[in-house]
């Protein structure tokens, strides 16, 4: 008979014991009802059309669903205008990250991106073996600061991670700032454009992915359909890049990494009609952060300029305070310690909620 062993002789790696913690967005409680603007969720539940898919769907999940998900793969490549050679899926794009990352980086490898920015990026980066290089936003814009990205690339940098609008704080990259950057960037590092609130940028000045995508063979697009297109609870990501790329990704993927049920719903969300439909919700989510944000410059708030669905408060060490204020009084919001604080856009009622909390913090 084996000995027991006891837990801790069994080590784990060193990176993984040093990882961060990504912490979700706070979720209400069953006895203090709250409004959850802790997580960029689209507030509108799914169209009747994606409920009954996934009604459907549910009778078959004795089934595995396609290993490679090829009917949704060319779902998805008729929708952005590429090749299906051209695009891979995985379960979030969270997890189409840590598959990139592993099929292009070994370990030593540098990996640049800008802080504060997603916080998947530096356990995905740890994870992978590659090592971690940050590069600050500028001061008080939170904006990324490009020029001071492409500096930081050495003939170490295997890949760098560009967020736009960037998550937490909202701002997108503007097409001049971004073409100077990639030209700048050996054509042997892979630039990530990370585009996950892309339906939600309304910048005149914001580059469009493709067209970047179909110029530079060295720049990959990461996107899902967990925001404009409300399936966060499904998880449904994809990228869209070269073909020897996406099937160097692909060959790390989980195997069935999405499901059957998550293939369904994508797959009708991509239909014209349910197209049409989300289209409404988006405008009326971007008219809905107008709003919040013409409220809160009125209250006295400077604030990034945000093309996500999302606002951002840099509060610094009052970050974690404010955020309990906010919970007292019922909305949840999301506090990145010592940083500040994002709110994500909801329905009106909620955001009416927290522009009254936020009228507080100016008092205070």
């Amino acid at each position: 008979m084996l000995t027991p062993v006891d837990e801790a002789s069994v080590p784990l790696r060193p990176a993984v014991s040093a990882l961060p913690a990504y912490v979700p967005g706070a979720r209400a409680g069953s006895s203090a009802p709250a409004w959850k603007l802790s997580s960029n969720e689209n507030p509108y539940a799914p169209l009747p059309s994606v409920q009954a898919a996934i009604t459907r769907a549910a009778a078959e999940v004795n089934r595995y669903p396609d290993i490679y998900a090829d009917e949704l793969v060319g779902a998805l490549a008729a929708h952005s205008g590429v090749a299906a050679e051209n695009v891979v899926v995985g379960n979030g794009s969270v997890a189409l990250l840590s598959h990139v990352l592993n099929a292009v980086v070994d370990h030593g490898d540098e990996i640049v991106f800008p802080w504060r920015s997603f916080e998947a990026y530096p356990i995905a980066a740890a994870v992978s073996g590659g090592s971690v290089v940050t590069v600050p936003l500028e001061d008080g814009t939170g904006r990324l600061d490009l020029p001071a990205m492409a500096a930081a690339v050495t003939p170490r940098t295997r890949v760098v991670l560009v967020c736009t609008p960037n998550n937490p704080t909202g701002p997108a990259v503007h097409a001049g700032e971004l073409e100077t950057f990639l030209a700048e960037v050996p054509k042997n590092v892979l630039v990530v454009l990370d585009e996950a609130y892309l339906e939600f940028v309304r910048d005149p000045e914001a580059p469009v992915g493709l067209d970047v995508f179909r110029r530079h063979s060295n720049v990959l697009l990461l996107r899902t359909l967990s925001k404009a297109h409300g399936l966060a609870g499904l998880r449904i990501g994809y990228a869209i890049g070269e073909p020897r790329l996406v099937a160097g990704i692909r060959s790390v993927s989980t195997p069935f990494g999405v499901s059957l049920v998550a293939q369904a719903a994508a797959l009708t969300t991509l239909e014209p009609e349910a197209q049409g439909q989300l289209t409404e919700h988006v405008e009326a989510l971007v008219g809905e952060r107008a709003r919040v944000v013409e409220s809160l410059r009125g209250q006295g708030w400077v604030l990034p300029e945000t093309h996500a669905n999302f606002v951002w408060f840099d509060l610094g060490e009052a970050t974690m305070e404010r955020a309990a204020e906010a919970k007292d009084a019922g909305v949840l919001v999301r506090p990145f310690a010592g940083h500040g604080i994002r709110v994500s856009i909801g329905d009106p009622e909620a955001n009416d909620a927290f522009l009254a909390v936020a009228a507080g913090w100016r008092q205070r």
